[in-house]
């Protein structure tokens, strides 16, 4: 089954494909699969194929079908399969009973190499690899048959077998289609069908010592399942002559169709995930949960929310052309969800005491906020005011501009759900360092309008200097400072400024029972997300993203 989530569904042309094939009766019934190999925790790109994957089963009422292409036992791990599970369930889908393997398949996709070997269209070559990439030729010049080409189906049968019961080393010998070495497209030049890997499958164990290559793997995959349409990005469009090819010597009809769309490629953002991994192994990030990193783990700790990301995807679409999107347009529909959905609260990240001379010591009373202005029902809280209180640093200054108009000496301010202050005093160090604000309140501004209707410039959110919490605030910038940072050389386009830690920032005491992945929005600074680091004895905040709306405002 698949978990409703709400997503509206507008044409694109893989829906007007799949909308002829139902109408000419060609497919009954609308499966599709995502696909991911284990070797790495998902990314943002993944999350655009896995929303229009799960999306039109859901649309259609057919079934997707969750499938690790678990072919290559040197780089997949168990932690791999579990986060990929762990995402999707988070990203709002489910595969129900529809969860498979590759390595499922491996005596059948076997016999189905055999059954080609019969067929006289693959045989055993024992070129190096090096020495088959010399011979596959070039874009203008074609290739050359390998010396192992016209071997009998006898000896390829054999030879084959031997390779299953481990009898040559690794890279002495790979099974290959036969198919055309002068073709225009490279890939048809007799590509490598079975390698030899001696490593233990996390599944399998040590029953095989021959893998077979993705491109074998996933087109029977596809078929053994009775997918009816493989939806993968661009990159494999060259590889789709292949895909058919096989099908159509050794499987029988229907076929599944392939369908290529343009993957996600998205500004600041890193989506290879061998470079991913450097950085992890690198020690650049602090895991693959890091939230700089774009992986769902961790957008997900950073606060991004799952109806934040699906909607993303939706509205980007769905096309045959390479663009570039702003990560400004992601955060855009982040902020739209987060807006409608992140209770208010007050934090300082940079405090300053300001202490109110006029204020009776020793009484707290409370004041109310409410809670989001966006939803009616959230209600109000209450919120402890006292003689002392922090503001933030930037909003003093000792000799501000004639556009500044939070405080300074002898100004009044709002403060937020609370009375009118006024500056009086500056206390600073020897350094001349400010440290301290003293300052008068009007009693009579309660609830922050003045009776006699006097107006402030400013209003300036605060926490009770006694009665707030002590917090750790993390703020996160782009990862790299480059807009593709696939171009060049990784560790040349960090950004070193991409982590700043708060560590005496201040927050409401409301927050005391937060639990990790609560969401709000700090007034004023933007909307944070409670860390899994966080306990209550220390608490840790994401920056999520800035209240600042960029995209929207570029695009108005």
């Amino acid at each position: 089954m698949l978990m409703d989530t709400n997503i509206n569904a507008p044409s694109n042309f893989i829906r007007n494909i799949i909308d002829e094939d139902l109408a000419s009766g060609k497919h009954k019934a609308v499966v599709t699969r995502f696909p991911p190999e284990p070797n790495g925790y998902l990314h943002i790109g993944h999350a655009k194929s896995i929303c229009l994957n799960f999306g039109i089963a859901r649309d259609y009422k057919g079934t997707c079908h969750l499938r690790f292409d678990d072919t290559n036992p040197e780089k997949e791990e168990t932690e791999y399969i579990e986060s990929i599970m762990r995402d999707v369930h988070w990203l709002g889908f489910d595969w129900g009973e529809h969860l498979y393997f590759a390595s499922d398949y491996f005596e059948q996709l076997y016999e189905l190499a055999v059954e080609l070997i019969k067929q006289g269209k693959a045989y055993v070559c024992e070129l190096s690899a090096e020495e088959i990439r010399a011979y596959r030729g070039t874009l203008t010049e074609p290739g050359k048959d390998s010396p192992y080409r016209n071997r009998s189906v006898e000896e390829n049968l054999d030879l084959f077998q031997r390779m299953r019961q481990g009898e040559f080393e690794e890279g002495s010998h790979v099974l290959r289609a036969k198919i055309d070495m002068a073709s225009p497209n490279i890939v048809m030049r007799d590509p490598t069908l079975y390698r030899i890997r001696k490593v233990a499958h996390h599944r399998t164990g040590d029953a095989w010592c021959i893998y077979p290559m993705y491109d074998f793997t996933h087109c029977l995959s596809d078929a053994i399942e009775n997918i009816t349409h493989s939806i993968c990005t661009l990159e494999f469009e060259n590889n789709r002559p292949l895909y058919d090819w096989i099908l159509e010597q050794v499987y029988p009809k229907p076929h599944p169709q392939q369908i290529e769309f343009a993957r996600l490629n998205l500004s600041y953002t890193m989506m290879s995930k061998r470079k991913l991994l450097e950085l992890v192994q690198k020690g650049i990030v602090n895991g693959w949960d890091d939230p700089r990193m774009p992986t769902l783990s961790g957008l997900r700790r950073r606060g991004y929310t799952p109806a934040a990301i699906r909607d993303f995807a939706e509205r980007i679409g769905v096309s045959k052309a390479n663009s570039m999107v702003d990560y400004a347009f992601l955060e855009h529909c982040l902020r739209e969800d987060l807006n409608q959905t992140s209770p208010r609260t007050m934090a300082v990240l940079r405090p300053l005491k300001v202490v109110i001379e006029n204020y009776p010591e020793g009484q707290v009373e409370y004041v109310e906020g409410v809670n989001n202005p966006q939803d009616p029902e959230a209600g109000t809280r209450l919120i402890p005011f006292e003689r002392e209180i922090y503001i933030e640093q930037e909003d003093f200054m000792m000799d501000p501009p004639k556009k500044f108009f939070r405080l300074a000496p002898g100004r009044e301010v709002r403060l937020r759900f609370a009375y009118f202050i006024t500056c009086t005093d500056v206390i600073q160090d020897e350094a001349g360092n400010i440290v301290e604000i003293r300052a008068t309140y009007d009693p009579e501004t309660k609830g922050g309008s003045a009776p006699d209707g006097r107006k402030v410039k400013a209003t300036l959110h605060w926490v009770a200097a006694n009665h707030s919490l002590p917090a750790e605030v993390r703020l996160y910038d782009h990862l790299f400072t480059v807009e593709d940072p696939g171009v060049g050389e990784l560790e040349e386009n960090l950004n070193p400024n991409s982590l700043e830690i708060l560590t005496d920032a201040r927050v409401e005491v409301n927050l005391k029972d937060v639990q990790v992945e609560d969401r709000f929005q700090f007034e004023r600074q933007g909307y944070l997300c409670v860390d899994s680091d966080s306990s209550p004895e220390h608490l840790v905040f994401n920056q999520t993203v800035a209240l600042r709306d960029t995209w929207s405002k570029v695009n108005k």
